[in-house]
């Protein structure tokens, strides 16, 4: 106990001696995720330490990534501090968008942060955001319904086991649905998951020659076992769900499965929030036998944008919000559970830690992401579900509207890998490739 607030004190200390002579204001913008809503709880911590205060713009996921896209690329200048990702971040960084983050004090220990994510946020070894809090996906499911259905789920399941425990699961007239699955369109949202889910099939988005694949038959596999699947053991309105959506229906006990962010763990095992809380279990994400799962890798990180008159005050705040102080500060406050997990080693070595129930699942899955190997074939690009060119969020968000239209049964899934193949084919020919 006293280490604890001997070590919260020092860190006080550093940031008030790191600190301008006057306070300041700063302007925040982040994504409505749950850890990011807690954050803004706990703002008034560093306001204390350091007299600066914050104003957020707390957006919703596809709006956070136009609004900061926007005023990046127009050097709108409206933010000090971005909540970002890995698709952005060594983008941004190697165009100078970005202020780098190797001048942050010797107590903050950048070297705990995980390799993984660390690599992912950084240009050429130097890191331009750091994790707020990393993430793969992984199935989490009602372990009640699981027995009811006389299955048993395997740490590292198949598709085909997981599509037949769906099925087994649902009880339309209960208002139960076997599996839950991002659907709504948006490079983030529905293409991220079916991107992810593409590799355990042996899709890809480009071959070696950047010439797209969505006319070969792994991407036709692919999505019509997503769209029959939830079809059949889905929530209606499938295709208008994304990860806050079903959430809320896994909370609410409407579904037997749902493969997203390990990052949700926390959440659906909160009792203050979750009908289910006490009967939830967790896997890997599917495979199909080819040698990859369906998992992604991803981080939600805080950077500095290059245009701001605060970054001396905004690095102040990256200090205080991805220390393993906050960590402590969080555990403290809400329980061990509810801390930010997959951006520290140090958080994974903790007793207390190892001792949450989606810990292991959670380290076991962000380590079996690989990024630069993500499918079957070789690719040209990095990125488990997403290929880090700029041109990508465009043409996903175009595409994920084509296949959000076929889960909703507008049009067909060959009439949707048809159009996805030929808008992809003439945006990649504009950009040169």
């Amino acid at each position: 106990m006293f280490a604890k607030y001997a070590l919260g004190a020092a860190t006080a200390i550093s940031l008030i001696a790191a600190g301008s002579a006057s306070a300041e204001t700063i302007t925040i913008a982040t994504v409505n995720n749950g850890d990011m809503i807690r954050m803004q709880g706990l703002t008034d911590d560093f306001t204390e330490k350091t007299g600066h205060e914050v104003e957020w713009v707390t957006l919703e996921e596809n709006v956070l990534r136009q609004r900061v896209t926007t005023d990046i690329t127009t050097k709108g200048g409206q933010f000090d501090i971005m909540t970002i990702g890995m698709y952005e971040t060594p983008i941004w960084g190697r165009n100078g968008w970005l202020l780098p983050l190797d001048d942050l004090p010797a107590e903050y220990d950048a070297e705990d942060i995980l390799p993984a994510m660390r690599g992912g946020l950084s240009v050429d070894g130097t890191l331009y955001a750091a994790p707020f809090y990393g993430e793969s996906s992984m199935i989490m499911y009602r372990t009640d319904l699981m027995e009811q259905a006389g299955l048993e789920m395997p740490d590292a399941p198949a598709w085909d086991f997981v599509a037949e425990a769906a099925r087994a699961m649902t009880d339309k007239d209960a208002g139960i649905y076997g599996i839950c699955l991002r659907g709504k369109a948006g490079w983030g949202e529905n293409m991220a998951f079916l991107t992810a889910t593409a590799n355990a099939f042996g899709a890809r988005w480009f071959d070696e020659n950047w010439q797209p694949q969505f006319d070969q038959p792994e991407w036709k596999e692919t999505l019509e076992f997503y769209v029959n699947l939830l079809n059949d053991a889905g929530p209606p309105g499938a295709s208008n769900n994304g990860f806050n959506e079903n959430l809320s229906l896994f909370q609410q006990g409407k579904c037997g499965m749902w493969i997203d962010a390990t990052v949700a763990a926390s959440f659906v095992t909160n009792p203050d929030d979750s009908t289910v809380a006490d009967k939830v279990g967790f896997a890997l994400a599917p495979d199909t036998g080819k040698g990859k799962r369906g998992n992604w890798l991803w981080a939600w990180a805080l950077a500095v944008p290059a245009g701001t008159q605060k970054a001396d005050v905004a690095k102040e705040f990256i200090q205080w919000a991805t220390s393993k102080d906050y960590i402590e500060l969080v555990a403290e406050k809400e329980g061990w559970a509810n801390v930010p997990p997959g951006a520290r080693t140090s958080l994974y070595e903790n007793p207390n830690y190892q001792e949450v129930p989606f810990a292991r699942m959670t380290l076991e899955s962000i380590q079996s992401a690989d990024p630069t190997n993500p499918t079957v074939d070789p690719v040209p690009y990095v990125g488990v579900q997403f290929a880090a060119i700029p041109e990508f969020a465009g043409i996903a968000g175009q595409v994920g509207q084509e296949f959000a239209a076929a889960l909703a049964g507008q049009q067909s899934v060959d009439e949707a890998l048809a159009k996805a193949q030929a808008l992809t084919a003439d945006e990649m020919e504009a950009a040169g490739y």
